[in-house]
């Protein structure tokens, strides 16, 4: 997914001569493509994620369009004055690529991994918030973060996630994606975890309980009316994501629901990490696993919630 985005940042450049490349640490060979045809425009910083933000939002000042693309965890915490002040507080098109956000360089410990990003982000005025659930999506949203304006975090995958795309389905930024209807159970998913979401929808079917599935790649701006839409007709709603629920995707659906949504309110069942560091090291699926995100322990979790609100619905 990475990959996908940044050979469309190399495609941009082709049709925008401010599209510039800012690297921060990045592997021997990143962007040679890019650096081959667009010496001039491309820079490779070191470790210095702070420097990297910063010179973005002088180049954006001078109307440039600035891509940076580094590991997630740095580019998120290290850089976050930068981002506020530099970058949010102008409104500047400064378009922020994280690599490998979640669990995908867990095998390199808690210091690598980030389950945070979403919430931190989220919480700055203007930034725009977007989360792919394949390549496809990869490349239709970078393209449009063009002329999208104020600046974009693109949180990507590092590794081949599951296609779960259709053809004929409209991907636009801010605009949430139906990709199965159910009046049972309502399965709001963001990145990796909408195929685990059709999983689980396509099992519980099996069982006589039908779960739609919403795939909400763009975290901010919501799509506060398919939301709404979902919550009015089902009175179980599920978030799934591979981020803390506080301030992530869960955080986002509980306060519109809460605030715009009409009574009674759907129950809540948020599924994400835990809130605490990560523990420990091994691959993303080890880790989704170890924390409840696996398929099969998100169906046990969603089939017990569906018969809670059953349940209270009788009574």
């Amino acid at each position: 997914m990475q990959k996908t985005c940044l050979s469309v940042v190399c495609e941009l450049a082709r049709e925008d001569p401010n599209v510039v490349f800012v690297g921060s640490d990045l592997r021997p060979g990143a962007m040679m493509e890019f650096k081959e045809e667009f010496p001039e425009r491309f820079f490779m910083e070191g470790i210095m994620e702070q420097n990297a933000v910063g010179m973005a939002a002088g180049m954006a000042l001078e109307g440039l369009v600035p891509y940076v693309n580094t590991i997630a965890a740095f580019l998120v915490r290290r850089a976050y004055e930068q981002l506020a002040v530099q970058v949010c507080l102008g409104n500047l098109p400064v378009r922020l690529i994280g690599n490998g956000a979640g669990f995908i360089f867990s095998p390199l410990g808690p210091t690598h991994t980030i389950l945070d990003d979403i919430a931190i982000l989220r919480a700055l005025p203007n930034m725009t918030v977007i989360v792919p659930a394949d390549i496809h999506e990869a490349r239709r949203l970078t393209q449009q973060t063009r002329h999208w304006p104020g600046p974009v975090y693109l949180r990507m995958a590092k590794g081949k996630a599951p296609i779960v795309s259709r053809e004929g389905d409209v991907c636009k930024i801010g605009q949430a994606i139906v990709l199965r209807e159910g009046a049972d159970v309502g399965l709001i998913a963001t990145g990796i975890m909408v195929h685990r979401a059709l999983v689980v929808a396509e099992n519980l079917s099996r069982q006589g309980v039908e779960c739609a599935v919403l795939n909400v790649h763009t975290i901010k701006p919501l799509d506060e009316e398919a939301l709404l839409k979902l919550a009015a007709s089902t009175s179980l709603l599920v978030t799934l994501e591979e981020h803390s629920p506080l301030g992530g995707l869960a955080g986002a659906v509980a306060e519109l629901v809460m605030e715009r949504g009409h009574r009674p309110i759907p129950r809540l069942l948020r599924l994400g990490t835990p809130d605490h560091f990560s523990d420990g090291y091994g691959s993303q699926d080890e880790m989704l696993a170890k924390v409840g995100l696996d398929s099969d322990t998100i169906q046990h979790a969603v089939w017990r919630a569906w018969l809670l609100s059953k349940k209270s619905e009788r009574n």
